[in-house]
This record gives C-alpha cells, structure tokens and sequence, in this order.
C-alpha cells in the first residue's frame, strides 16, 4: 500500500511539476505579448496625441496671422476677434504641448525651439497690433514690412514639419512593430492550445492508469481502515483513562503541597515561638553569644516559613488559576504602582509607561506577573542611580511552528537601569531557589521569576531577558492576541 501511494504520489507531482512548468512558459510568453502591445499601443496614442497639439498649435498661429492681417487691411475691430480668440488658444495648446513627451531622440529640443518660435511670433504679432490699436499705423506698417513675422512663420512651419515627419516616421516604426506583436501572438496562442491539448490527453491516461492501479487495492485498505478505527477507539479510551488519573494525580498532589506546607509551618512557628520566649526569659544568663545564635535561628526559620509560602505559590499558578477574562493591563499596572508607591517614593524611581493592550487573561496572575517584575526594578538598582523603567507595547506577528501559521503577538518591555545581570545567567534566574546576589545584599527566596515564567507560559505565551552588567535589564512578554491559542486557559 505504501509503495502504490508513493508511486501514485510521484507520478502526480511529476505530472503536476510539467504542468506548472508549461503553465508558466505559456504565461510569460502571453505577459510578454500583451506587455509589448500595451507598449506600443502607448507610443501610437502618445504621438498621435503629440502630432494633433503641435498641429493645432500651428493652426492657432495662422488663425492669429490671419485675423492680424485682415484688421491691418480693412482696419475693422471684428476682425480682432478671430485673433483674440486663437492667441488664447494659442497659450492652451503650449501648456498642452508641454505636458506630453516624445519616445524619439531630440525631439523634446525640438519641441523646445518651437515653443520658443512661436512666443517670439506671438511677441510680435502682439507689438503689431497694439500699435495699430494705439493709432499708429505708420509704425505698425514698418514693423510689418521688416518681415520679422514672415521670417519667425516660415521658421515655425519648418520646426512643425520636421516635429511632424519624425512622428510620422515613428508611428510607422510602430505599426510594423504591432503586426509582429500580433504574428507573435498567433504563435503563442497555437503553442497554447497544443500545450493545453497535450496536458488534457496526459492528465487523461494518468488518472486511467492511477484508476487502475487504485481499484486492486481498495479492498484491502477499506479491511485496514476498519482495523485502523477499532485501534483508535481502543487508544482514545486508554487517553481517557490516563486523563483521569492525571487530573486525579494533580488534586493529590496540591493537597499533598497544602498539607505538607501546613505541617511543615507548625515545627517551624513552634521553633519561632520558644526562640522567642528563650530569649525573653534568659536573655541574660545566654550572652552576647548566645542572643545571636537565637537570633540566627530565628531568621533560619523565617527564611524557611518563606520559602515553603514561595513554593506552594508556585505550585498553584496552574492548579488553582482561575478562568481567563477580559482584563485591562492599564489598570494592572496601576494598581501594582499604587502598591509600589512608597518604595518608588523612596527611590525616587521614574516610570514610563505606554498604552496597554485589554487581553483575555487571569487578573490577579496578571498583577502578579507585574507586580513581581516591577519590584525587582525597584529593588535591584544602582547605588545612588535614581531607577528610570520604560514599560512598552507593540503588536507584532511572526510564524508558528505549532500552528503552522502567523500568530499575532501582545509584545510588552520592561526595561530599567539598575544593576543588571551578566546573560550567561539568563536561564538560572527563571529557576526556582535560584539567586545572583547574596541574600545580605538582596531579600528574597529566588522565585519570583520562576513563577512569572509559570504565570506566562499558562496564558499560553512566553519571556525573556537581556541584560548587561551594570547596564539594566529588560524582561519581554509575549503572550497571544487570540484565546484560542492558551495552552491552559481557564484550567482549575
């Protein structure tokens, strides 16, 4: 069966792998056609655009030569009208002129020199006139007479002609250039429906043949199928089994946690309450000595309260969370600053916060999470250093392995300038118990980053750190945009 499925899978992909590659020869070649046409059918409007401006342009300074003329003739005011009216005209067809391009070499000079020929025509035509507007004929006629207006007319014409004839050379260029696009086009088109011809026959005789080949082994696969659901259902109660016995497994071992927690702060209270009264009571016969043995006892016992209260918050973040809900992160790290207000007082601590995302999330986890980090900002900083934190937001997508697509991402920053860490330690402080500083320099049991690892990891996202001695520290959040994706939501 295996082999039948991988011969039939390789036949496929072969046959699939030819179809593309002809599928994109044929595409190319048909892009290419309709590019070049496209392009060429461009260059015909362009300089068919070109050729009607120029020769309304050149239209329009007769039509001014000429109303010009018959007014200097008959010395009749209407005939200025046909004049006004083409010497506006005239300064649209420019304007026009001027906004269309040339695809040929040096025509857009030549352009140039025209417009210039015929600023300087409409120069003249225009001293003309006023001077015979202003009743000085005499002047008018001797301006006429220099043949300025003739010279600068044939000049234009000239300038026009040759513009004309290079277009018209071009546009015959391009018309024998469409006539190969459209011989090229017939012969894609037939390669095309060959191609399609032959890929319809072999897409035919493959199928007859996996057919074929499929009919002789249905049978025994339906047999195996049956096999396969009867293996599945057998698993799938086994999973049900093992699922049962974890959950029962968990509630155990959280009441184990409570009980021995409980059990162990009993001796250790005890241990406190007779340090207490021995030292109360025979403070004098103990000694400088032995006050301080007593002392250290005590601050054993305290430590070790600490660290049994640490450890069975750890154990709970997952067993006794309670279920996600919509929760404001501007409102949780205003409360956590609230409940930081005289250590930051103190410090003299400055924080910068960005606008916060609302997330679906556990609240009181979540004013763990910050409340933990926020505090080691405050608390691990630099001597005489006043603590500036930056608390940032973006949202960001990246590719998922697990899911096997793009997941949109809540990315929160923390970030002070405090004392820092070196990062070959950047696992070690996400361990439990696991401490940097000495407990004289620093208080604390070394857990606190262990569970808001704990914490994130439950809503289904993920930390990290960075850092440098002596530089800060910065602690990044990531924790999904959708509820979906929480690998522990709501679990109690």
């Amino acid at each position: 069966m295996q082999k039948q499925k991988g011969k039939i899978a390789v036949n496929w992909a072969g046959f699939i792998a030819v179809v593309l590659c002809i599928v994109v020869a044929n595409a190319f070649l048909a892009l290419n056609s309709i590019r070049s046409l496209t392009e060429t059918q461009s260059s015909l409007d362009n300089t068919n655009s070109l050729n009607t401006a120029i020769e309304r342009l050149h239209l329009s300074v007769v039509q001014a030569e000429s109303g010009q003329r018959g007014y200097l003739l008959s010395d009749r005011e209407d005939y200025l009208l046909p004049y006004n009216d083409a010497i506006a005209s005239m300064q649209a067809q420019i304007m026009l002129v001027k906004s269309l391009h040339s695809e040929i070499e040096g025509q857009a000079d030549r352009i140039a020199r025209l417009i210039h020929l015929v600023n300087d025509k409409v120069a003249v035509m225009t001293k003309t006139t006023d001077l015979a507007l202003a009743n000085k004929d005499v002047k008018a006629r001797r301006l006429l007479l220099t043949d300025q207006g003739r010279d600068l007319y044939k000049e234009i014409r000239e300038a026009v002609d040759e513009i004309q004839m290079r277009e018209l050379n071009f546009k015959i260029d391009q018309f024998a250039k469409l006539s190969q696009i459209k011989d090229d086009a017939k012969l894609t088109f037939a390669i095309t429906s060959v191609t399609s011809a032959l890929l319809i026959i072999g897409m035919f005789v493959l199928t007859r043949i996996n057919t074929r080949n499929q009919a002789k082994y249905r049978a025994e696969l339906e047999n195996q199928n049956e096999n396969l659901a009867a293996k599945v259902a057998e698993r799938t109660q086994e999973l049900t089994i093992y699922s049962d016995e974890l959950s029962r497994s968990n509630r155990e071992l959280e009441d184990f946690a409570f009980v021995a927690s409980h059990d162990l702060q009993e001796p250790l209270r005890k241990i406190q309450a007779f340090s207490d009264r021995l030292e109360k009571m025979f403070k004098d016969e103990l000694g400088e000595k032995g006050i301080d043995y007593i002392s250290r006892m005590k601050n054993a016992a305290q430590r070790m309260s600490n660290l049994i209260n640490d450890l069975l918050e750890f154990s709970r973040v997952t067993t006794r969370g309670k279920d996600f809900t919509d929760t404001d992160l501007n409102e949780v790290v205003a409360e956590v600053l609230d409940d930081l207000e005289i250590a930051i007082k103190e410090s003299e601590t400055t924080v910068n916060l960005d606008t916060l995302p609302h997330i679906q999330a556990d609240p009181s986890q979540m004013l763990q999470l910050f409340l933990n980090i926020l505090s080691n900002a405050v608390k691990f900083r630099r001597e005489n250093v006043a603590p500036v934190i930056d608390i940032t937001y973006q949202r960001t997508s990246e590719f998922s392995e697990t899911h096997n697509s793009d997941v949109e991402w809540e990315v929160i920053t923390i970030s002070d300038n405090g004392i820092g860490f070196s990062e070959e330690y950047l696992e070690k402080i996400f361990v439990p118990f696991q401490r940097l500083h000495g407990r004289s320099q620093y208080k604390g049991t070394g857990i606190g980053l262990s569970v808001c690892r704990r914490i994130v990891e439950r809503h289904g996202g993920e930390i990290t750190a960075s850092s440098r001695v002596g530089e800060g520290a910065s602690f990044t959040l990531k924790l999904p945009v959708e509820t979906s994706l929480f690998t522990l939501q709501g679990e109690a």
